[in-house]
């Protein structure tokens, strides 16, 4: 007789341990075991041979689900199906379709390149990956992800106004598609069919003075600023070390080594997370041994080579120097703090200076394995060479001489 729903539930183990079987149709039956668990099993034959099935664990397998398998099961042994092997060659195809799907394939690659990135940068991508990429293809097996599919997914980020954050998750995407296809889970990579789908981003460029005429115009100026010793300090030094802004301003005493000509400035306060060696001139070292009479004997709780005038133990603020700027004439259209980066990096390229060596100074991220090999320290000398040649190119700027580009040579 063919078991019912009640039948199933009341069923108990036996009191002497041994398994009970009780039948249902079709070769359909329950094993209850010594622990009380209910199994349901398929009795059936397959090429001359008794075989079983195991369909599933009472109750999370209902006696409904359990016949339903079994019907499904006869159904490929109609079709000289083997339904064991057919189950076990599906188990195995959705083992491979996890593997290779879009989420497992970029999980992989990230925890390949987290080695490289600092610990913040790694949860940012996850986070990216997690939040914009994964809900939607992360399930989808990545060899089967086409253009328009990706491009729906980018085209959700564009609609909260993100377009910039889009052109980045595409190329995030992008990575991970070429990973794919280096470790034979895809043959192409998408991204590319994209070209123009997306509106560009605004650029947002910083003004910079570059024309050396105008570049000595703005060292004379800066020479005769009448602000705070300070401020003409910070802005003295600035075309001489191009670094960012922020780092500029939080530059501690601690940090900077006189007698060496060197300043560490810690990863912690970089944007790579990278420790950043900035070599110093002769002109460089001079500006700061006069400000340093003037800043550098001052409590532990003030540790800054250009504190705040109005804020004791606090760097000195990021609009000092636009204000000293625009107090001398200066325009926010001609020059910004971030302006000395790019006079620097524009002019020492025209100059001739190797680009891995003005990069590096930039502080920028090496984008290329060969370029890789200028991080160690024993090329320090090439950017010291290189820092010397620009603070004396700057001086025959400031005195409006006819100046011959010192350019390295091998």
């Amino acid at each position: 007789m063919p078991l019912t729903d009640t039948a199933v539930r009341n069923a108990k183990q036996s009191a002497d341990g041994k398994v009970i079987k009780l039948s249902d149709a079709g070769g359909l039956y329950l094993l209850i075991k010594a622990g009380g668990q209910k199994y349901w099993r398929l009795n059936y034959r397959y090429m001359g041979k008794q075989k079983t099935l195991a369909i599933g664990v009472y109750p999370a397998t209902s006696l409904k689900t359990a016949r339903a398998a079994r019907d499904e099961a006869k159904r490929l042994l109609l079709e000289d199906i083997d339904p064991s092997l057919h189950r076990k060659q599906n188990k195995a195809a959705s083992l491979e379709l996890a593997a290779n799907s879009f989420e497992a394939v970029a999980r992989e690659w990230l925890a390949r390149q987290s080695a490289t990135w600092s610990d913040g940068t790694a949860i940012r991508m996850v986070r990216s990956f997690e939040a914009d990429l994964f809900p939607y293809i992360g399930k989808r097996p990545i060899s089967e992800i086409r253009a328009p599919e990706l491009l729906a997914v980018l085209r959700k980020i564009e609609a909260r106004g993100a377009v910039e954050t889009a052109h980045r998750v595409k190329q995030r995407a992008s990575e991970v598609f070429r990973y794919a296809i280096a470790t034979s889970r895809a043959e192409r990579d998408p991204s590319p069919d994209l070209k123009g789908a997306l509106p560009p981003v605004k650029q947002k460029n910083f003004a910079a003075i570059k024309e050396p005429k105008r570049i000595g115009e703005l060292l004379r100026a800066i020479d005769s600023y009448q602000g705070t010793a300070v401020v003409r300090a910070a802005m003295s030094l600035a075309p001489l070390v191009f670094v960012r802004p922020a780092n500029l301003r939080q530059a501690e005493w601690s940090e900077i080594d006189l007698d060496a000509a060197i300043w560490r400035i810690p990863a912690e306060k970089m944007k790579m997370r990278e420790q950043h060696i900035v070599p110093l001139s002769i002109q460089a070292v001079a500006i700061l041994r006069d400000i340093k009479q003037l800043t550098g004997n001052r409590p532990a709780t003030q540790p800054y080579v250009f504190p705040s005038a109005r804020a004791g133990g606090r760097p000195m603020s990021d609009n000092a120097i636009l204000t000293a700027m625009r107090a001398m004439g200066i325009e926010k259209d001609e020059m910004t703090g971030h302006g000395f980066r790019h006079m620097a990096s524009t002019t020492l390229h025209e100059l001739g200076w190797e680009e891995h060596l003005v990069e590096k100074q930039l502080a920028h991220g090496v984008r290329n394995k060969v370029a890789k090999v200028y991080n160690h320290a024993q090329y320090l000398p090439d950017r010291t060479r290189m820092m010397q040649a620009w603070a004396d190119y700057l001086d025959g700027l400031r005195t409006g001489a006819d100046v011959v580009p010192i350019i390295r040579t091998a």
